[in-house]
């Protein structure tokens, strides 16, 4: 597996990541073993960064993630995330945001346990919270590093602006944010072509569209409850069948290439910026073998600007949320 670096941070991680997410939450329920002999099989095939949060359970993923990836310590990276309202059962999607300095520096306490590491490689903002100025989220990180227990500051799914206010106090590794041939929102409101003028590394999330890229997902998909996908509106029948044209684009190259569609839409990706890391989220071993094949697809030039100009003429239906 190759390694690239995340911007000028000197974080260096392989070219491909690992979302965990789904490995406990989000989707229909997993054997807890299968799981962490499935991040043992990562590590052997090269993968040294690993995508999880104290939201995703909550608390379960990361210790998921914290008991595979104990043997594996210091030859791994790990990042989480801060930033969700707590309950009484902690946080939750949709309860609200709460990047409060205090709150922050209590959650970082938390994930350190269950990571059972003595310092969180990439902690992220997980959302901007309106509510808390920027330079105090990033003002509560620096001190976390200062502590030795953070060793790099990000940010996820934050606007321009945002990122040049964190980033004077102090400095973002990378950003997270949604990022797929199917949508590219950051290259026309500044968040890609900042990130390139701070030497910022950009991690891509959903890179491969929920699934929906890879073509094995079409109008005849049915989604259990658990899965985060049944109240998308990009799954809906409707738009999986009026999407359609993408994943016909992928194969198309796919199969000048002797590729895959999924492997074409993070060769794509990878192809964008050198310091981009997509974190495609996979349970399954022959899934990731095929995700990491990506990595030694060559798209020419030629390739690229005619996947730009499909992509030109089609309109994706259905909102990513």
């Amino acid at each position: 597996m190759e390694t690239r670096k995340l911007g000028n941070s000197g974080l260096e991680v392989s070219a491909l990541g690992l979302g965990c997410m789904r490995m406990s939450f989000g989707d229909n329920p997993t054997d807890k073993q299968e799981m962490l002999n499935f991040m043992h099989k990562a590590v052997e095939r090269g993968i040294t960064f690993f995508d999880t949060a104290e939201v995703y359970g909550p608390f379960t993923n990361e210790e998921l993630v914290g008991e595979a990836l104990e043997p594996f310590r210091g030859r791994v990276v790990i990042a989480t995330k801060f930033g969700f309202k707590h309950g009484e059962d902690g946080p939750r999607p949709g309860t609200g945001l709460d990047s409060r300095p205090e709150q922050i520096k209590r959650v970082a306490e938390e994930s350190l346990r269950r990571l059972r590491v003595h310092a969180i490689d990439l902690f992220y903002q997980h959302r901007p919270d309106p509510e808390v100025p920027m330079e105090d989220v990033a003002g509560a990180v620096q001190d976390l590093v200062r502590q030795g227990k953070v060793k790099h500051f990000g940010l996820s799914e934050s606007s321009a602006e945002q990122i040049r206010r964190a980033h004077a106090v102090q400095p973002v590794a990378a950003l997270q944010s949604e990022y797929s041939i199917w949508w590219r929102e950051i290259e026309e409101n500044a968040v890609l072509a900042t990130c390139e003028e701070l030497g910022i590394g950009l991690v891509p999330y959903s890179p491969l569209g929920r699934g929906y890229l890879t073509g094995k997902v079409d109008e005849r998909t049915t989604f259990a409850n658990a899965d985060i996908r049944s109240r998308n509106p990009r799954f809906t029948q409707e738009a999986m069948k009026a999407n359609w044209g993408v994943v016909e684009l992928l194969e198309r190259i796919a199969s000048q290439k002797n590729a895959t569609p999924a492997q074409i839409a993070l060769a794509w990706l990878l192809a964008q910026k050198p310091w981009i890391v997509p974190i495609p989220g996979s349970r399954r071993l022959e899934r990731l073998d095929e995700n990491n094949g990506a990595v030694n697809i060559h798209l020419t030039a030629d390739d690229l600007s005619e996947i730009k100009t499909a992509m030109s003429k089609i309109t994706v239906m259905g909102n990513r949320y």
